[in-house]
């Protein structure tokens, strides 16, 4: 009973309520005509989404930072991105592969402000970096309207202009992750390979980047900025990073 208790406490009653939750759906799913292994590949395949957006949140907890509440700063990046690829005809993994390098630049920028932002706000990170969020969906909601893209799978086809509120990327490079080395199961089951592929490698570079010495001092910065500081590192540096 006391290793239970122990087992409990470690591992947080939250997530055992979680797992017995998700347990529960699908035992019932079937009760409902919900396909167990087509949920099983759903689950697989939004875990490897979310997971991405949980490591955007690592770097910000590290330097001390909170919760990166503005994460809709480096989504918006990553959006036009995707959008300027796809506005250039790119599809496949080559589509894919642009619309990474295309974000780059906007993401660094972005990033760059966002980080000069909150030097500016410390100890209200979380507060200001969800007004950001917020208003950085607001203002790109308007100017989705306004940029000139002209691609006819993206526009609205009555105006000619303005992007879709929805925009499939099956043309493009859709499901790229997912099919890639891919191992199907039955009818509906299937193992989004790619994804998880890609999921790890970005989990390592993470854990590299927190192995190296920028790492480590970021860390350090988080952990105490008044100790890191008096090592002569430069706090503001080390959370715009």
């Amino acid at each position: 009973m006391q290793k239970l208790k122990e087992f409990v406490t470690d591992f947080g009653l939250p997530r055992i309520i979680i797992f017995f939750f998700l347990i529960g759906l699908f035992v019932a799913a079937p009760f409902v005509g919900v396909r167990i292994d087509t949920s099983i590949s759903d689950v697989l395949n939004r875990f490897g989404q979310n997971a991405i957006l949980v490591l955007a949140l690592v770097p910000m907890v590290q330097s001390g930072c909170g919760l990166n509440f503005g994460l809709p700063v480096g989504i918006i990046a990553g959006l036009l991105g995707g959008t300027l690829a796809m506005q250039l005809g790119l599809s496949g993994w080559l589509g894919f592969a642009g619309a990474l390098a295309i974000s780059m630049p906007f993401a660094i920028l972005m990033g760059w402000l966002y980080g000069q932002l909150l030097n500016r706000v410390k100890g209200d990170e979380m507060t200001i970096a969800m007004y950001v969020g917020f208003s950085m969906v607001t203002f790109f909601s308007i100017l989705w309207l306004l940029l000139p893209y002209s691609n006819p799978t993206m526009v609205w086809g009555y105006a000619g202009q303005g992007l879709r509120t929805t925009i499939t990327l099956d043309n493009y490079w859709g499901q790229i992750l997912n099919n890639f080395l891919s191992v199907r199961i039955g009818e509906s089951f299937f193992i989004p390979t790619g994804m998880i592929l890609f999921v790890l490698l970005c989990a390592l570079i993470v854990y590299l980047f927190f192995r190296s010495k920028t790492g480590t001092v970021m860390t350090a910065v988080g952990s105490n900025p008044d100790f890191a500081r008096a090592g002569g590192v430069s706090v503001d540096k080390m959370r715009t990073i």
